[in-house]
């Protein structure tokens, strides 16, 4: 772990402890330009982590601090995402498969974060699915699957019982957006296959997702 530290973060607001990891792809070609942006005190965005390529780690804001990576959103219905999240960014041009050594590095830190503030599989997101209408990271590019193999994130199978797409997603977690929006940011992560109109196969996925987040999701 290299400390490369940013000015870009603040205290957690009203006492508050990360529950959730949020993940990014950078949208840039190099660790070295992500660097340079993320500690920029005129940008105002940073992350508490970033991983390049390679699975070199740095990290640029101390865990119990907030750092700036979320922006507007929610997630089960909670605000101010920063204050209750850890952010990690990938060095990925969001165009791209993420290299191995880049997921295994991610897989040691996700271990270490989730061990020491209690989050749950389950509180592993996207910045895509706190903020759909926004964002597209880290994109169906990401191994998701991956991820919930190592103990790390949540990938149900599909159910045999299509229900309504759109209460599924609010059940997730999902916050208000457009439908198209809202459908995007799904397949992104759990359908990155689907295409073309909502289907069946969506709806139960989705169904099959709500059911697994619902058992998995600690109290508020």
């Amino acid at each position: 772990m290299i400390w490369h530290p940013s000015p870009n973060f603040g205290p957690r607001r009203d006492g508050l402890q990360p529950r959730y990891i949020v993940l990014h792809y950078t949208a840039m070609g190099c660790a070295g330009a992500a660097l340079e942006r993320l500690c920029d005190p005129t940008c105002e965005v940073s992350a508490h982590y970033l991983v390049d390529r390679d699975g070199t780690c740095f990290q640029m804001v101390a865990e119990n601090k907030r750092a700036w990576h979320a922006g507007a959103g929610a997630w089960a219905g909670l605000s101010d995402i920063n204050s209750r999240s850890i952010g990690i960014e990938l060095v990925n041009t969001g165009t791209e498969p993420f290299a191995a050594p880049q997921m295994r590095a991610l897989e040691g830190l996700l271990s270490h974060i989730m061990t020491r503030w209690k989050i749950a599989p389950v509180d592993v997101i996207g910045h895509s699915d706190m903020a759909p209408e926004r964002k597209q990271d880290p994109g169906p590019r990401f191994d998701w699957r991956g991820l919930a193999r190592a103990g790390l994130g949540v990938w149900p199978e599909i159910a045999t019982d299509p229900v309504d797409f759109d209460a599924s997603l609010t059940r997730i977690g999902y916050p208000s957006a457009s439908a198209q929006d809202r459908l995007a940011a799904f397949r992104a992560r759990f359908r990155p296959e689907g295409f073309g109109p909502l289907c069946a196969q969506d709806r139960a996925r989705a169904a099959s997702v709500a059911r697994a987040f619902e058992q998995m999701r600690r109290p508020v």
